[in-house]
C-alpha cells in the first residue's frame, strides 16, 4: 500500500504512463488504446507493481464507458434512433443469440459443465462498448455505414444486461425462470420509461435554471449529476448504468444546450476512458499465461475466429457489402467489460470457481488486446485487395448514413445579440443554413421560440465550437458583443481548422488588424461603419445629392481599409 498520499501518487503515476506512451503508439500508427493497455500493463501486478488495486481502479475507470455512452446519445438523435430499430433489435439479437450457441457447443466438446458453458458463452458473446466505439471515434467513423452498424449491435448487447445478470440469478437456484424474467422485463420497462419522462420534462427545466447562474463551474456540475445519478437510479434497477446514461444523452439530443454539455463531458470522458483502458491492461495475469498459454492462446483465437465469422455472414445477411460486413466483425471480434461484471456476479454466486473466473478474465483482456491490431489488420487488407471501392454503401434502410446537410457546408454564427440575429435572418431568407451559438440562455429560449436555429454554448470556447460542427462548417462568424481574447479565440480556430473561413466583428481598425494578423479572412470594424453610415446621413441632411455622398462615403471607406490590405472593403485571406 501507498502512504496517506496514496492516491496523488497513484494519479501521478498513471499521468506519467499515458503522457509517455501515448504519444509514442500514436507515432508508431497504432492508436491510443493500445498504447493505454501497455502503459497499465507496465504499471500493474504483473509489470512495476506500482499499483496493485486494480479492481478499486477498474469501478472508477468504468465511468468512461459511462460518459461515452451519455456523449454517444447526446449526438444521435430519436428518430435516427427509431430508423435503426430493425438493425438493434435484429442484427443485434442475432449476433448474441447465435454467438452464445456456437460458444456454448465449444465449450461441452470440451467437456466443461452445463451452467459453465452457459454464462461463458453469453459473457463471451459481448463486445466491447468502449473499444469499439473508442476505435470508431479516433478513425471519424462512428456516423458512416459500419459504424452505425457496430453501435446498433453494442446498442442491444447493453440492453441484454438485465436478461443475463437475472439468468445468472437463476442459474445459482435463487430464482425460478418466470419470475427472474417476470422482474427483468418489469425492470427494463420502468427504467427506460422513467428516463424518458424525466428528459422529457424535467431536464431542460433543471437546466434553464442552472444556466441563469452564469456560473460555468456549476453547469459542469449538473451535468455531471445528471448522468452520474440516472445512471445510478439505473443500476439500482439491476440495468447498466452506461444504457441509462446512454438514453440520458438522446434525451437531451434536442436540447439548446447539448454543444455547451459535450465540450463539458468530452474532457472529463476522454480522461476516464483512458484509465478504463489502462486498468485491462493491469488485469491481465501473466502468471496464468505463462502457466497455461497454450489453452488461453487457443481460447482467444477461437472466441475471435467464431465471433468474426459469425459478425460477418450476420452483416452480409443484414444487407452491408463485403467491406463494411468485415469491418464490423473485425472492431466487434472481441470480448467486452461487461464480462467482468457477469463473471464476478457467477462468482459471488457460487456459480464459478474462482480459477475459471481467472482464466476468463485473462480471455477477456487478451480479446481486448488484440482490438487495435486486428482493425489495423483489416484496413491493410481491405487496401492492398480488390474488392469494389463502390461497395461503401448499405443496402438496406435499416443503419443510414447522416444527413450530409446535417454536418456539411454549415455556417457557425458566435454570439447571437443584434447583429448575430441579423445575419441570421439574412442567410435565412437566402436559404444558407446555419447553426447560432450565445451564452444567454434567455436570449436562446426566446429566439429558438422564433424560429431561429440557436443553442446554447460559451462560443468563445474551441472545444463548444467543436461540437457545433467547426471541423465540417465552411465559415465561422464571429459576432460576439464581448471582445475579451477574440484574438486568441481567432488564432486557436485558424491553427485546428487551416481551412475554415473566418469573418469576425471587430471594435475598431486597430481591433481589426490584430484579428487579420491572427488568421482572419474578413473584419468589419463597427465603430467605422457606423460613423461612416452616420456621416453619410449628415451629408444627405446638409444638402449633398445622394449619389456623391454615397461615392464620397465609399470612397472613404475604401482608404481606410485599404490601409489593412490591398482589398475593396476587407481583407480576404485565402484558406490555408
Amino acid at each position: 500500500m501507498h502512504a496517506d498520499n496514496s492516491i496523488l501518487i497513484y494519479i501521478l503515476e498513471l499521468l506519467a504512463a499515458a503522457v509517455i506512451a501515448i504519444p509514442i503508439f500514436h507515432r508508431l500508427g497504432l492508436g491510443s488504446v493500445l498504447g493505454y493497455l501497455v502503459a497499465g500493463a507496465v504499471l500493474g501486478p504483473w509489470g512495476l507493481k506500482l499499483i496493485n488495486e486494480v479492481e478499486d481502479l477498474r469501478h472508477v475507470a468504468e465511468f468512461g464507458v459511462v460518459f461515452l455512452l451519455f456523449l454517444i446519445g447526446l449526438e444521435m438523435k430519436p428518430d435516427r434512433l427509431w430508423v435503426m430499430r430493425r438493425m438493434v433489435f435484429g442484427l443485434g439479437v442475432a449476433q448474441v443469440l447465435i454467438t452464445a450457441l456456437l460458444l456454448f457447443a465449444t465449450a461441452q466438446l470440451f467437456g466443461f459443465p452445463l451452467k459453465v458453458s452457459i454464462i461463458a458463452a453469453f459473457g463471451l458473446a459481448l463486445s466491447s462498448t468502449a473499444f469499439g466505439l473508442q476505435i470508431l471515434s479516433e478513425k471519424g467513423a462512428l456516423t458512416c455505414t459500419y459504424g452505425r452498424a457496430s453501435f446498433a449491435i453494442l446498442l442491444l448487447q447493453d440492453l441484454a444486461v438485465v436478461p443475463l445478470m437475472a439468468m445468472v440469478s437463476l442459474l445459482s437456484g435463487g430464482e425460478t425462470l418466470s419470475s427472474s424474467a417476470g422482474v427483468g422485463l418489469l425492470k427494463v420497462s420502468a427504467g427506460i420509461i422513467s428516463v424518458i419522462l424525466v428528459g422529457r420534462f424535467l431536464l431542460n427545466p433543471i437546466l434553464d435554471r442552472v444556466a441563469a447562474s452564469r456560473n460555468s463551474e456549476v453547469f459542469i456540475a449538473a451535468t455531471l449529476l445528471m448522468v452520474l445519478g440516472i445512471g445510478r437510479a439505473m443500476e439500482l434497477l439491476h440495468l447498466s448504468m452506461a444504457l441509462g446514461a446512454f438514453l440520458t444523452g438522446l434525451m437531451l439530443a434536442e436540447s439548446h444546450y447539448r454543444h455547451q454539455i459535450e465540450a463539458d463531458i468530452e474532457p472529463v470522458r476522454g480522461i476516464l476512458l483512458g484509465l478504463f483502458f489502462m486498468t485491462v491492461g493491469m488485469s491481465i495475469d501473466f502468471g496464468l499465461l505463462i502457466k497455461e498459454w497454450q489453452w488461453v492462446l487457443l481460447a482467444v483465437a477461437g472466441l475471435l475466429l467464431i465471433k468474426t465469422c459469425v459478425l460477418w455472414v450476420l452483416s452480409r445477411i443484414s444487407g452491408l457489402d463485403n467491406r463494411n460486413a468485415l469491418r464490423v466483425a473485425l472492431l466487434l471480434s472481441q470480448a467486452g467489460e461487461f464480462g467482468f461484471v457477469l463473471f464476478g456476479l457467477a462468482l459471488i454466486t457460487g456459480v464459478l470457481l474462482p480459477e475459471r473466473v481467472q482464466f476468463l478474465t485473462l480471455v477477456i483482456a487478451l480479446s481486448m488486446v488484440t482490438t487495435p491490431f486486428i482493425v489495423k489488420l483489416g484496413d491493410w487488407w481491405l487496401s492492398v485487395t480488390s474488392l469494389d471501392e463502390s461497395e461503401t454503401a448499405i443496402t438496406n434502410t435499416t443503419a443510414p448514413t447522416p444527413n450530409t446537410a446535417d454536418v456539411e457546408g454549415k455556417v457557425i454564427i458566435a454570439g447571437f445579440g443584434r447583429v448575430g440575429r441579423r445575419v441570421a435572418q439574412l442567410l435565412d431568407r437566402a436559404g444558407v443554413e446555419y447553426i447560432a451559438l450565445d451564452n444567454n440562455h434567455e436570449c436562446v429560449n426566446q429566439f429558438r421560440g422564433e424560429g431561429f436555429n440557436v443553442f446554447f454554448g460559451d462560443a468563445r470556447k474551441l472545444k463548444v465550437l467543436q461540437s457545433a460542427g467547426a471541423e465540417h462548417a465552411t465559415m465561422l462568424l464571429f459576432s460576439l458583443d464581448d471582445f475579451t481574447n477574440l484574438e486568441h479565440l481567432v488564432l486557436d480556430v485558424r491553427r485546428h481548422y487551416p481551412k475554415i473561413q473566418i469573418h469576425a466583428r471587430a471594435h475598431d481598425i486597430a481591433h481589426c488588424e490584430k484579428l487579420l494578423n491572427d488568421g482572419a479572412n474578413q473584419v468589419v470594424s463597427e465603430t467605422l461603419e457606423a460613423g461612416l453610415q452616420l456621416g453619410q446621413m449628415a451629408l444627405i441632411n446638409s444638402g449633398f445629392d445622394k449619389d456623391k455622398a454615397n461615392r464620397l462615403v465609399a470612397d472613404f471607406r475604401l482608404e481606410l481599409y485599404s490601409a489593412l490590405n490591398d482589398s475593396v472593403i476587407y481583407k480576404s485571406r485565402p484558406p490555408n
